[in-house]
């Protein structure tokens, strides 16, 4: 059954056609990706800024080698180290790779996802699918099957592959310039990076460029990862004010609506989206996120953290 579906999905990519599927990290809304045609629905249905670039999803390193116009050693090595798994790779774009696909730009980001059932759909189709997360341009990205259903109804096909396991975006590093930079952090640190490359590597936490020209990574955009309800972080329960629903990290306190959160690192990147989306279907006045730490018992932990914290910043800007 799963073959049948699978096989139905890549047929719909090959007619152009848009797929949502599972990734270990979000769900993606996926599509041809030499064909620009197919990618210029992608921006169309997600209303999504049209330098903004897209990640294309591959299914090993030989077909990310087909969009790149040069592969670094680094790439080979950050490869070899991550992949499959959430962590994206920006080289210059190949000529096979349309420029819509890049926001116009010179660059491709690239990764391979760590979920089975993406990989399946990459290689039955046979070639590289974009992928953004499933949902309207800057709102929460959808982390099950049902959050993407929800968001376009029969306009889309969708598999599901059922929750995703890391819950928030990849880690995105540009291999394009003299320095290895991190411009959008994830589930793989720069600490990380930086061990297995044995470089230093720059922490760019930056928001998009006002100047409307090509974006260098997605994810950059100030206000990102949103629910509808207006959305701020607290450190203090004086600051719950009625109406309130709360993403509580430590305890919900009594006559307060709210959502306990985990204080695993791992945990909370996990259930951040899912848990957003909850609050968001409330009705509250505003949802509250009490501040979670930005600083784990291990690097790993640390990097999550920091990560969860940049979503956090984005979806209450």
């Amino acid at each position: 059954m799963m073959a049948d579906q699978i096989e139905i999905a890549a047929g719909r990519l090959r007619e152009g056609g848009l797929v949502g599927f599972p990734t270990e990290t979000v769900y993606g809304l996926g599509a041809d990706a030499l064909n620009a045609d197919a990618v210029a629905k992608v921006y169309a249905i997600k209303d999504r800024p049209s330098n903004n670039p897209l990640i294309v999803h591959v299914a090993d390193v030989e077909m990310a080698r087909a969009c790149a116009s040069v592969w670094p050693p680094a790439g080979e090595v950050l490869a070899g180290a991550f992949w499959p798994g959430p962590i994206t790779i920006v080289v210059g774009r190949a000529e096979s790779i349309p420029a819509v696909v890049a926001g116009g730009g010179a660059t491709v980001a690239i990764r391979v996802p760590g979920h089975p059932m993406a990989l399946a759909l990459i290689e039955r189709f046979g070639g590289p699918i974009v992928g953004p997360s499933a949902n309207r341009s800057g709102m929460v990205s959808p982390t099950t099957a049902e959050h993407v259903r929800a968001q376009w109804g029969d306009e889309v096909l969708v598999l599901d592959g059922g929750a995703c396991q890391r819950g928030i975006e990849s880690t995105v590093v540009d291999l394009t310039g003299d320095r290895v930079r991190v411009l959008r952090r994830g589930m793989v640190g720069a600490e990380q990076i930086a061990r297995v490359l044995g470089c230093e590597v720059e922490v760019v936490d930056g928001i998009a460029d006002a100047d409307g020209g090509a974006l260098a990574s997605p994810g950059l955009m100030a206000r990102h990862y949103a629910p509808g309800t207006p959305a701020r972080l607290i450190d203090d329960e004086s600051e719950i004010g009625e109406g309130a629903v709360l993403l509580a990290i430590s305890r919900v306190p009594e006559g307060v609506r709210g959502i306990a959160m985990s204080q695993d690192a791992p945990e909370y990147a996990r259930r951040l989206y899912a848990a957003l989306r909850e609050a968001d279907a409330m009705g509250a006045k505003e949802i509250l996120i009490e501040r979670p730490p930005s600083e784990g018992s291990t690097p790993e932990n640390t990097a999550i953290w920091r990560a969860i914290h940049d979503r956090l910043r984005r979806a209450t800007g």
